[in-house]
């Protein structure tokens, strides 16, 4: 539920809005595990690759610099997430652009990717990180678009 200033008056937000919300609050989580795992933890981890091919200070810079473009990445998308749940038409605009080129750096990946693993479970883990966070802002920006939405949103222009 929302406020409205001047009136004083709630107005319910929508499932889907909130839905959306949700949505997208978890591709957050799974792209900042995912990126954890991939990091230090999954063999051979992105850490012990740079290592190898830079050198233990410069590859630590690399992950020093690689997690801080993940949390400026994350603030701005939690950003327009906490606004469009407040019915900002713009944030839900930004979100489905964004949504829009990460549904685009995906299928730019699959294509230029090699999908030679040694095992199946490699390619499975390798489709599902890549996958996972798509599929919860794709639905995320198909329900910020439905109906009952778009009139939350219009409404909330009004209430501005």
């Amino acid at each position: 539920m929302t406020m409205k200033p001047e009136t004083g008056q709630t107005r319910t937000r929508p499932r889907e809005v909130e839905t959306a919300f949700l949505l997208l609050l978890v591709a957050i989580v799974v792209d900042t595990v995912v990126w954890v795992l991939d990091t230090f933890v999954i063999s051979p981890s992105g850490l012990d690759e740079m290592r190898d091919e830079m050198g233990e200070s410069e590859a630590i810079q690399q992950v020093a610099m690689s997690a801080g473009f993940l949390v400026f990445t994350s603030a701005l998308f939690l950003f327009f997430v906490f606004k469009m749940r407040q019915g900002r038409k713009w944030a839900r605009s930004a979100l489905a652009a964004a949504g829009a080129l990460v549904m685009f750096f995906l299928v730019n990946s699959m294509t230029t990717s090699e999908f030679h693993k040694e095992t199946m479970a490699d390619v499975i883990y390798d489709l599902f990180i890549s996958v996972s966070p798509v599929v919860l802002i794709a639905g995320a920006v198909v329900l910020m678009f439905l109906p009952t939405a778009n009139t939350y949103f219009s409404a909330a222009k009004h209430s501005e």
